[in-house]
Formats: C-alpha cells, sequence, structure tokens
C-alpha cells in the first residue's frame, strides 16, 4: 500500500467545491484534504480539459474525483490528472444521482465489484499517487455488511490505496440524490467494524459529521473522518482543524485575515474574467451564527451576482460584520470564532 492515511477531508461536492471555494477553504486550514468536484472521463478526454482541472497551486493537498467506469479511460485520466499537479486520484462510488448512473458511474458500480476492482488496478499501474474509492456502505437490496466486506475486499486486492466509506446506503431507485444523503440512517458500526477486522487497510469515514468533536471521536476507530455538506455551510469550523487534527502550532487565522486574501483573490479572478458571485457565492457560511452574518450574506447573495459588480462589494460585505467576529480566532478570546457548531473544544 502507497497511500497514507489523511485525517481529516473536506468531501467532493458538485457545484460546491469548485477551485474558488478550495482557494477560500484553504486559507483556512493548511492541512486538510481538497477534493475536486466528481469530473466524467468523457468531460476530460472530451471536453475543454484545462478550464475542468485547472487549479491554483495554493489549493494543496488536493484529490481529483473521477467518474467513470472504462478502466483504460479513467488510467489516462489519472495520468492527466498526476502531470497537472494533483496529490491523488479519487474513483466515485458513491453518487446515486439518475443522471450519473445512466452513465454506469457512481454508486450503481458497487454491484460490480470486479469491474470497480479492475478499474482501481489499471489507474494504480498508470500512476504514482495514491488511488483512492469513495463509496456507500451498500446499496438497494445490497446492504448486507457481508455485502460491504465483499466489495472492500475485491477492490483491496487491486491495490486500493484508502477507502472513504459514506456510512448510508443509496437507494438507487426512489429517493433523490439529496434524499439519499439525509434519509437512509447512519451506520457507523459497520465502518468501524471494517476497519477492525481489516486493520491492514486506511479506512476514512464519511456522512453526518458537522464539527470537529465529531472528527475527534471518530478518529479513535477510522485513520479519517470526511466532512461534507458543514463544509460549505460553516467553513470556519475547519479554523481549528489544524492544531486539533494535526497538531500544527502555527496560529489559525481570524475571519479578517481570510477576507482580506479573499479580497486580493477577488481582484484577481474579476481581472480574468470570472464573475464575482463565483468567487463569493462559498463566502456565504462564514460568520454563521455570528452577529452580521445575515448582513453579510444578504448583501453578496443581492448584489454579487449582477454584472456590474466588483470587488469593493466583498470589503463592503466585511464591513457590516461586527468586529468580534472579525478578529475571533480559535484558542483566542473573544470567543465567535467558531460559527455555531463545534462543540467541546
Amino acid at each position: 500500500m502507497r497511500g497514507e492515511a489523511r485525517p481529516l477531508s473536506a468531501a467532493p461536492m458538485m457545484d460546491r467545491t469548485d477551485r474558488h471555494f478550495r482557494y477560500f477553504l484553504r486559507r483556512i486550514t493548511r492541512r486538510t484534504l481538497l477534493y475536486t468536484e466528481m469530473v466524467t472521463t468523457g468531460a476530460i478526454l472530451e471536453g475543454k480539459r484545462r478550464d475542468l482541472l485547472e487549479f491554483d497551486p495554493a489549493e494543496r493537498p488536493l484529490a481529483l474525483q473521477l467518474g467513470g467506469e472504462d478502466p483504460a479511460k479513467l488510467a489516462e485520466c489519472a495520468r492527466i490528472a498526476v502531470d497537472t499537479g494533483y496529490d491523488e486520484v479519487n474513483l466515485n462510488v458513491g453518487c446515486p444521482s439518475p443522471r450519473v448512473r445512466q452513465g454506469r458511474i457512481g454508486a450503481c458500480l458497487m454491484a460490480e465489484p470486479g469491474r470497480v476492482a479492475e478499474a482501481v488496478a489499471a489507474m494504480r499501474a498508470a500512476v504514482k499517487v495514491p488511488v483512492t474509492v469513495k463509496h456507500r456502505v451498500g446499496i438497494d437490496d445490497q446492504d448486507r455488511y457481508e455485502d460491504l466486506l465483499a466489495f472492500v475486499g475485491a477492490v483491496a486486492e487491486a491495490g486500493c490505496d484508502r477507502f472513504v466509506v459514506h456510512a448510508r446506503k443509496a437507494w438507487l431507485t426512489g429517493l433523490s440524490p439529496k434524499q439519499n444523503r439525509e434519509v437512509p440512517p447512519l451506520r457507523y458500526e459497520d465502518v468501524y467494524r471494517l476497519k477492525r477486522e481489516r486493520p491492514e487497510l486506511l479506512v476514512e469515514i464519511n456522512g453526518g459529521v458537522s464539527n470537529l468533536e465529531d472528527v475527534r471521536r471518530h478518529l479513535t476507530r477510522v485513520d479519517g473522518v470526511m466532512i461534507g455538506r458543514a463544509a460549505y455551510d460553516d467553513p470556519f469550523l475547519f479554523a481549528a482543524a489544524d492544531a486539533v487534527v494535526f497538531g500544527d502550532q502555527e496560529a489559525a487565522p481570524s475571519r479578517r485575515e481570510v477576507l482580506e486574501e479573499m479580497v486580493r483573490y477577488a481582484e484577481r479572478a474579476t481581472a480574468a474574467g470570472v464573475p464575482l458571485q463565483r468567487v463569493t457565492r462559498g463566502l456565504l457560511g462564514l460568520f454563521l451564527g455570528c452577529r452580521g452574518s445575515r448582513a453579510f450574506r444578504r448583501l453578496l447573495s443581492e448584489k454579487a451576482w449582477r454584472p456590474e459588480a466588483k470587488p469593493e462589494l466583498l470589503r463592503q460585505a466585511i464591513a457590516a460584520v461586527d468586529d468580534e467576529a472579525l478578529d475571533g480566532r480559535p484558542g483566542a478570546a473573544p470567543g465567535p470564532w467558531s460559527g455555531a457548531r463545534i462543540a467541546g473544544l
């Protein structure tokens, strides 16, 4: 196994984890592994590759999540990813979207562990960076623990470097993608059992994690934790992550410091033709639970989409927020640094 434990990561999310949001999140945490949105092999091989894969080096460590089922195409895309500078290649075997399923991509591949194993083996032969798989605990009626163990066993034989397990099953019919993130119950014990019975494997848990106390609890049972929607809704929860999860004692940033850098980034991005809203939409949760949060969100939501919007709008939004919220940071008073949902730190 050539992979390494990644104690904390921010999940790949369609229409969320684009390069602008990743740059923003990297201003908050230096160590957390970040992921792209899922990119299909067809889009890379037949589309505007540079637009899809380009990123700022400051975003690293960074993983590219691929969607596909053809081993040869996945291997070629893995090589392209490494040539572009990505640190990891991850195969999506968890998305339950009907549109994705039509392309034989995502969670439906859990029914074909041999196919997934073949794809992993091909990618692993093509590149030297870790090749990982993100998957569910089960799908439809193939949801026994024994089914999960058989899937992981087959893919592990192919050399998968890390298993990122969303602790909910997926219903491929009858539930929307949103419902599949909320309705099936969380089955953390199955993921813990997988790690216990296959201790040689690197196992990362995903699903329902909303604060760093959750992360610390899971890390007593598995090798890593992936935070999903909470990363977008409350991004400043990562402000303490470098210290709490990685033991990094370098001072964490304040929200003011993060936003000062994002103003400079917005100036560069808009000068290159990027609409301001593309930069600011991922910032809306930065002040969750803080005084001034509503004014900050409203100003950006109502005006950043306008064609004439300039980075100065972001400065105006910053001015609407309470200084205490802007300047608080982990481990320092005053205290609304953590948003509303970091518990027990």
